[in-house]
């Protein structure tokens, strides 16, 4: 299984990711912002992730990685 890591600090919410997505389950949060102010990205379905890792590929800011879980 995959899944991805934010790096919320980081993201600044430009929703790259959300369009890069085939699978359809990076979102940005509606309730949550970061230190700067953004609403930051967050997969809303580890389990459905295929690690194609399109979502880290698009991040202008590196905040997003990809990883095997246990």
């Amino acid at each position: 299984m995959t899944g991805i890591t934010v790096d919320f600090e980081r993201c600044k919410g430009c929703s790259l990711c959300v369009t890069a997505c085939p699978k359809k389950i990076v979102e940005l949060q509606k309730e949550k912002r970061n230190r700067k102010g953004y609403f930051t990205a967050v997969c809303i379905d580890d389990h459905a992730c295929i690690g194609c890792a399109f979502c880290a590929v698009m991040c202008p800011d590196c905040a997003i990685s990809v990883e095997k879980q246990k």
